[in-house]
């Protein structure tokens, strides 16, 4: 199974991520354990992906990309920015850092997704979910 959706890139706009995660996971039928990771991880995805790569520029689109096959769910979500270097996000779990907004949502993919890349540019992220149906 294979869902592309593309938008533009407002905040509002993370509702058609959501249910069109629904309509997948529903069609797939996975644990709702497991539905929770994937929601939350893309959901976070898309919204770094708005806020700090489109800079919320309406004309700059974010792309979700979900593929199962062969037991294992494949989402990626890419924009039009300038990207990122991962490594370079302070870790938001030692002591200077327990305070900052900024990286909690990397952090967060990183431990909810069985496996996670990020492209050379650094503006797209791809998650990789195994062993997500009962």
């Amino acid at each position: 199974m294979y869902k592309k959706v593309r938008i533009e890139s407002c905040i509002s706009n993370l509702r058609i991520v959501e249910n069109t995660i629904d309509e997948v996971m529903n069609e797939i039928g996975i644990t709702q354990e497991n539905y929770g990771k994937i929601l939350v991880s893309t959901l976070e995805a898309v919204n770094n992906a708005i806020m700090h790569g489109n800079k919320y520029e309406k004309e700059k689109m974010v792309e979700v990309e979900i593929l199962f096959k062969n037991g294992k769910l494949r989402i990626k979500i890419s924009d039009e920015g300038k990207g990122f270097v991962p490594h370079e996000v302070p870790d938001p779990t030692i002591p200077p850092n327990l305070e900052a907004l900024n990286g909690r949502g990397i952090f967060l993919m990183s431990k909810l997704a069985d496996e996670i890349k990020y492209s050379k540019r650094g503006n797209s992220v791809t998650m990789y979910f195994k062993n997500i149906k009962s």
